[in-house]
């Protein structure tokens, strides 16, 4: 398949109405699970900075003020900005990241993306999941801020 041929075909799946059936609830799993993996995640981050803080004589405990957040965003921009364009709990729920102009997503859009997540999270609590019902292809308000949408796998 040609790179004209993917991106007429990319772009078809995208337009497809039946790819963003069930989307909302496929993020919701999908984010419960990538917290799960970033949870299991911060284990061996925490007792490297642990054995950091010991060797330094405190000043590596710092550290740990930006472990959660330094995790996810890598997380988020290695997993999301791979070729499957979606993180671990996305591939299992079967759904993964688009650009809108059809280009892959690179880590610094998916961590933009993830950033972008969580401070609407903070700001606007759960309730940024209200824009999925109101806007095209199901778009949360991040999404439309970093280029993106997110689809099923299997369109």
């Amino acid at each position: 398949m040609t790179t004209i041929d993917h991106e007429i075909s990319s772009r078809h799946a995208r337009d497809e109405y039946r790819a963003y059936e069930g989307v909302r609830s496929r993020r919701m799993m999908a984010a419960a699970m990538d917290l799960g993996i970033i949870a299991l995640l911060c284990i061996p981050v925490a007792l490297m900075i642990f054995v950091l803080g010991v060797a330094t004589l405190g000043l590596g405990f710092l550290l740990y003020g930006i472990m959660i957040p330094a995790l996810a965003l890598t997380y988020s921009g290695l997993t999301m900005g791979s070729r499957a364009q979606a993180t671990l709990g996305m591939r299992i729920m079967d759904i993964h990241v688009d650009q809108l102009d059809g280009k892959p997503l690179d880590f610094v859009t998916a961590a933009a993306h993830s950033f972008l997540f969580w401070a609407c999270n903070v700001l606007l609590t759960p309730f940024v999941l209200l824009a999925t019902l109101f806007t095209d292809r199901k778009r949360t308000v991040h999404d439309m801020l970093t280029g993106t949408i997110v689809r099923r796998g299997s369109y």
